[in-house]
């Protein structure tokens, strides 16, 4: 866990009260959804076209997400391979009655890069 966000930011939204859990906290399966897309985003860039998530390793809940937090995803690259890449994603809230924002939960999402047909394909060379 970092004391400030690491990463390009990738996705930003609120979450709303019909994303809750029973505790009223905001569901983690919402949260790792808007982690996917944002993780698949920089996916996307990297690759230069369609991909799919193959692994989420060591995700960690830090803390939990409330109705009307600005949740906001960052990403970074942590390696490549001939098809696949490996994507750290951050998400943060920020409450208005905090000054700073808190890292709420982090994982490491691995993509591979494929065809339209579902095959996979090699990476562009680095830009």
């Amino acid at each position: 866990m970092t004391d400030k966000p690491q990463g390009e930011l990738t996705l930003q939204t609120v979450p709303m009260p019909a994303d809750t859990n029973a505790n009223g906290d905001i569901f983690g399966g919402w949260v790792l959804s808007q982690m996917d897309i944002a993780g698949g985003v920089a996916a996307h860039r990297r690759s230069g076209g369609r991909t799919a998530t193959v692994a989420i390793n060591a995700m960690r809940f830090h803390a939990p997400v409330l109705v009307g937090d600005l949740f906001t995803v960052y990403t970074s690259i942590l390696r490549t391979g001939t098809t696949s890449m490996t994507i750290h994603v951050e998400a943060w809230v920020q409450r208005p009655a905090l000054p700073a924002p808190i890292q709420v939960t982090e994982a490491d999402f691995t993509f591979v890069a494929i065809e339209s047909s579902g095959v996979k394909r090699p990476l562009p060379p680095a830009p």
